[in-house]
């Protein structure tokens, strides 16, 4: 199947028992057993859910996987990841990540004994000089949040294969849509799904996709044993949310381009971050790895100053001022006092998040409102 029709039928079967076309919403904690084990699959829904068992295989499919697993958040599935490492293990992350990424890495895992390098990853490469014996995982994110920088994924792979590590790429920006980190190498990819995937700010869900058998059994083991899993409800929703993955996507991307381009060309804006433009540091990676260049926009005002960029954001009519991203309605942030707030602030200047830039997740209204929008907040 081509992506089009993997976001529609992609792991997917007719219901068993009355031919539904959507998978049902199986509301309960357990199942029946005619003899002690003998059961249909199903014993406990911690374990095993039949609406979660469905989203995982459209998972799986949406990124070319052999296996998905579904979590209660984003956080909640990088969580499993970094279970699969012990004390005295060291990661080798991008210092420009989701705030929520560095926070569970800074203040949960480095109290367990595991080792974090914070480093720029624009030349992937550079990658290599922070390895040693003890690096186990390389965690990825690209487009960075929300700096919309690019990583190389395949010369990221080309560097954790040549010395057994684990490389993890966060798709949550990109989605399958645009960008299929397991075709470029890596060994895990993990989504957010609540933004794009959902696509209808109506849920919270995390993601993990593989290929590897023994990966992904580890990866079960720890979810099944810490129990940070979605329930029914939220499987039907995810699923019903990846259905038109494509066709918002498409829009996404329309409209991010007329909207990166506004704002580019306007004369109280210091600096836009899309990696569409040919300026953009990596652009040509950027063509190389992903089909198109999404819908996520970052900017800073002239002067970089914090009031402003604040009275901005309250202007917005269109653009909701909040949390979160990848919904079908736009939205705006201000990283600083919002989604980047954990990490301390000499930290997340270093990388570009100052105390003026302003986040976009450009929905699927009319191209034409949305930039009238800023125009008029931006004033």
């Amino acid at each position: 199947m081509k992506f089009n029709t993997k976001t529609i039928h992609g792991g997917q079967e007719h219901d068993k028992a009355y031919g539904a076309v959507m998978p049902p919403i199986y509301q309960t904690s357990t199942y029946a057993q005619t003899t002690p084990g003998g059961h249909k699959g199903f014993e406990y829904s911690r374990t095993h859910n039949p609406t979660r068992a469905a989203l995982e295989r459209s998972f799986a499919s949406l990124e070319n996987g052999n296996y998905g697993l579904a979590f209660a958040s984003g956080l909640a599935a990088i969580d499993a990841v970094i279970k699969l490492l012990k004390p005295g293990d060291e990661v080798i992350s991008t210092n420009d990540l989701y705030g929520g990424s560095y926070r569970l890495f800074r203040k949960i895992y480095e109290n367990f004994g595991v080792k974090f390098h914070f480093i720029g990853m624009e030349n992937a490469a550079k990658i290599e000089d922070y390895v040693n014996a003890n690096t186990k995982l390389i965690w990825v994110e690209t487009p960075t949040n929300p700096m919309m920088n690019i990583i190389d994924i395949k010369v990221s792979a080309a560097i954790a294969k040549k010395h057994n590590i684990i490389l993890a790429v966060d798709n949550t920006f990109a989605t399958p849509y645009l960008q299929r980190p397991l075709d470029l190498g890596a060994d895990i990819v993990m989504h957010s799904a609540t933004k794009y995937l959902g696509g209808h700010s109506d849920v919270v869900m995390g993601a993990l996709v593989v290929k590897d058998k023994e990966l992904a059994d580890r990866l079960y083991f720890i979810q099944n044993a810490s129990g940070a899993v979605c329930g029914p409800q939220d499987s039907f929703l995810m699923l019903r949310g990846i259905k038109t993955l494509h066709v918002r996507m498409q829009r996404h991307c329309e409209n991010g381009k007329k909207v990166a381009e506004f704002l580019a060309n306007h004369p109280k804006i210091e600096k836009v971050y899309w990696p569409g433009f040919p300026s953009h540091p990596n652009h040509e990676i950027a063509k190389a790895q992903m089909d198109d260049f999404g819908g996520m926009i970052s900017f800073v005002t002239k002067g970089n100053n914090y009031s402003e960029a604040i009275r901005i954001v309250e202007n917005m009519k269109l653009f909701t001022l909040a949390e979160s991203l990848g919904g079908v309605e736009s939205l705006s942030g201000h990283p600083a006092s919002m989604t980047h707030a954990s990490i301390p602030k000499e930290e997340r200047e270093k990388t570009g998040v100052v105390d003026a830039l302003i986040r976009l997740s450009v929905g699927i209204e009319d191209a034409d409102d949305l930039i009238a929008d800023l125009r008029q907040a931006i004033g």
